[in-house]
């Protein structure tokens, strides 16, 4: 399966699950930056979702972003962040997915 089959894939899953590819597959490598990524991000996607009051408490409070993380990966707030799952699931795809053909 090439790189853009595997996108085409990722991107036919439900928001939840591929939240929570990525948030196993960010566990499984230890990667810090993606997790700071998304708590970064989450401000954003959820004034992008219309959530403009939780924005802000997110930008005031580093807890309620933490809070947030768990439900990153629902409702609009996950539709908003759903663009950050993907790009960091084709760019780490598992090895049989990089293979062309």
């Amino acid at each position: 399966m090439d790189e853009s089959s595997y996108r085409a894939e990722l991107e036919a899953l439900p928001t939840k699950e591929v939240y929570l590819r990525a948030r196993r597959r960010a566990a499984r490598r230890l990667d810090v930056r993606f997790f700071w990524t998304l708590l970064r991000s989450i401000p954003a996607a959820a004034a992008a979702a219309g959530e403009v009051e939780e924005a802000q408490a997110d930008v005031r409070s580093g807890i309620a972003r933490l809070n947030d993380l768990r439900d990153a990966g629902e409702g609009k707030l996950g539709e908003a962040l759903r663009p950050l799952y993907v790009d960091y699931l084709a760019k780490h795809a598992p090895k049989r997915a990089r293979r062309s053909g």
